[in-house]
């Protein structure tokens, strides 16, 4: 069995946690490792590999963390554009054989128990080798309208509902024959793909030529960026679990939450006494029941009840915890007002490294930049900006125009405005720089890639 892991999604309900360079799944929200790093270690005892579909961003960081919990036999499906669930379970199960049983996962739930949950999943193993698509059924706690829900009679599926009013879920709960749709499957790929061709066929042929044609590198299906946008957009639920006469679903209770909203994620923190979460940079009084996250910062309150503050380097979100659903007008507001606060925290991850923001004004913006041992920037320019580098650390190799230069720690280089110039680290330790920035416009869109180890510029 394999497990296919679908890294879309940009978490925008747990901004400032949540950006599009950095989503929920890869945020250490819980400690040492990542949602996305717990799902693949929940389901490493029965899929010994995995198969992982991001776009090209969230590849790099899916890699990084694959390689920190030793997952070494992953491969990856790279989308240029989003088109939903429905062709991304596709187009992976294009590439396994018609035989190979597939468990889907999203890489931004949270699953507590892993013994009722491996439980769940062998049954699931079992429904799906004798030819059913298979969904888990969460058993619900509660009321909730936010999710969908499955009606089953024992493990047939009788129908998908669409996120209930308050009064309608609280009738399917006492039913007790209604289940949460956890958005995890189980199923044989050529069961997926042969029902996938009875009820979306135009997706199926347009996935197939996309597939067909995709640039292809070990371990790496690169779907081209045209080929993808042909391809119809749609769920797996409404393109064929809703239709399928194969449908089976599992029932189980896994402790599982999606942390769609602060209110979920307040749940399932650990809190104090007073019902505050855990934060060691937390210092109250006559303070309870408040969602308190810092980064570093020392934060303290006084008379404080029922909040959310989440306080990150470049953002800080102050609000009623029962307000917590507003978030998603508030990021509206801001894809005006401030794009660069929803795409990219203050540090940022690049294949070659990190590079963290320290201050940036009008006319100027300072980096600390790291590229890691072996790695290179890619050869680039820039229209609108010049910059220096300072060497803090390690021995860098300049390149600017064509002339290549080793610059040590102390010493600096300049790069004017339109030369091309790349920075290489050919050490063994990290090479660190400050950058400083200086023009009319610093964003990070201002590169042009003329050659990239990472294939960025394609």
């Amino acid at each position: 069995m394999i497990n296919l892991i679908l890294c879309g999604g940009a978490g925008t309900r747990l901004w400032p946690l949540s950006r599009t360079l950095m989503p929920k799944q890869f945020v250490k929200i819980f400690g040492e490792y990542s949602l996305f790093q717990r799902i693949v270690l929940v389901n490493s005892s029965f899929c010994p590999e995995q198969c992982i579909v991001s776009n090209v961003e969230q590849y790099f960081l899916a890699k990084e963390q694959l390689q920190q919990v030793n997952a070494s036999k992953a491969s990856f499906m790279l989308e240029p554009v989003g088109r939903n669930t429905a062709p991304a379970i596709a187009l992976a199960c294009l590439g396994l054989p018609e035989d190979e049983v597939v468990l889907v996962s999203p890489s931004d739930h949270l699953i507590r128990d892993a013994k009722s949950y491996s439980q769940a999943v062998a049954r699931a193993a079992e429904l799906a080798g004798a030819g059913n698509l298979v969904t888990f059924g969460l058993k619900p706690t509660e009321p909730k309208t936010g999710y969908g829900y499955i009606e089953a009679e024992g493990e047939q599926v009788k129908r998908f509902v669409e996120k209930p009013d308050l009064e309608t879920a609280k009738k399917y709960v006492a039913s007790g024959n209604f289940y949460w749709n956890s958005g995890i499957f189980c199923f044989k790929a050529g069961v997926f793909l042969a029902e996938l061709n009875e009820y979306a066929p135009s997706m199926l042929a347009a996935c197939k030529i996309a597939y067909e044609k995709a640039a292809r590198e070990n371990s790496l299906v690169r779907i081209h960026h045209g080929d993808m946008a042909e391809i119809p957009a749609d769920s797996i639920d409404y393109a064929v679990m809703e239709k399928s006469k194969k449908v089976c679903v599992v029932p189980c209770s896994i402790g599982w939450s999606d942390l769609g909203s602060f209110e979920s994620l307040y749940g399932e923190l650990p809190r104090d006494k007073n019902g505050n979460t855990e934060d060691k940079n937390l210092t109250a009084i006559d303070s309870k029941n408040n969602l308190i996250m810092s980064s570093n910062r020392q934060i303290t309150a006084i008379d404080l009840n029922d909040m959310m503050v989440i306080d990150t380097a470049d953002a800080l979100l102050v609000a009623p915890l029962a307000s917590n659903q507003k978030v998603k007008n508030l990021v509206e507001i801001l894809k005006e007002k401030r794009p660069d606060l929803l795409h990219s925290p203050q540090t940022v991850v690049r294949p070659w490294g990190t590079y963290t923001v320290i201050y940036e004004y009008a006319y100027f913006k300072v980096k600390c930049i790291s590229v890691n041992p072996g790695a290179r920037i890619s050869l680039q320019k820039h229209l609108h900006r010049s910059e220096h580098w300072v060497v803090v650390s390690g021995m860098a190799t300049a390149t600017v125009g064509d002339k290549t230069v080793y610059v040590s720690p102390n010493e600096s280089i300049y790069i004017s405005a339109g030369s091309m110039h790349r920075l290489q680290n050919e050490g063994k330790l990290p090479l660190v720089i400050v950058e400083v920035q200086v023009g009319q416009y610093t964003g990070e869109d201002d590169i042009i890639r003329v050659e990239d180890d990472y294939k960025r510029h394609e």
